[in-house]
């Protein structure tokens, strides 16, 4: 990934909180099948140097196949995102030398997929996926809410895939190469197109 030294986000904090809050990553392989990505939703678990990726995915689905094959696999992971318009910058009105430009921040992990069979770890994983996104709602769901031998059914449908990050990579592309009356313009745009997210995320920059 391209990563002026301004964007680049080297913190194992930020990386993984940004894979929590937009945990739908793009999987991608080059196997016997050629190129191929997926979105798949992913849990990580902190364990090793810079974590592991799980996630499931139907048996039908041909990159099985490939991720057992490979040496490697990408997962990114995209989060805020939104373009910014030249009419935010304040250097408009002065020398009017501004472009539109896309702020955004992502994540992208690096390692070797392990596909995975095992009818036990399947169930855990669809369970904790399950918990991670449900728990926050007033009733949540569970997989136990589901009729025994249509879970065992669905289960036969999955296989498993752990990824052990060997090499991770954080860009936060918020508008840190302008100058500060230009964040400002980028900051309020934002606020008034009801993007609260990316313009917490250039004031937070700037900050940095």
């Amino acid at each position: 990934m391209y990563q002026p030294p301004h964007f680049r986000e080297d913190s194992r904090e930020a990386q993984h909180a940004l894979i929590r809050a937009y945990p739908l990553g793009l999987l991608i392989t080059a196997g016997p099948s050629g190129l191929t990505a997926n979105p798949i939703p992913f849990l990580l678990d902190e364990s090793g140097a810079h974590g592991i990726l799980r996630a499931h995915l139907a048996r039908a689905n041909p990159q099985g196949r490939d991720l057992a094959a490979v040496a490697d696999c990408l997962v990114v992971f995209q989060g805020p995102q939104g373009y910014v318009t030249p009419s935010w910058y304040a250097s408009k009105q002065v020398h009017g030398r501004v472009v539109p430009t896309w702020n955004y921040a992502t994540v992208q992990a690096w390692g070797r997929p392990r596909v995975i069979e095992d009818p036990a770890w399947l169930r855990r994983q669809i369970a904790d996926l399950t918990a991670f996104r449900e728990g926050a709602r007033a009733e949540p769901w569970a997989v136990s809410d589901a009729p025994e031998p249509f879970v065992a059914a669905q289960v036969q449908a999955l296989i498993g895939i752990e990824i052990p990050i060997t090499r991770i990579e954080g860009k936060w592309k918020m508008s840190q190469n302008r100058p500060e009356p230009d964040r400002a313009g980028v900051i309020a745009g934002f606020r008034a197109a009801g993007e609260a997210d990316l313009a917490d995320l250039v004031a937070e920059r700037g900050r940095s």
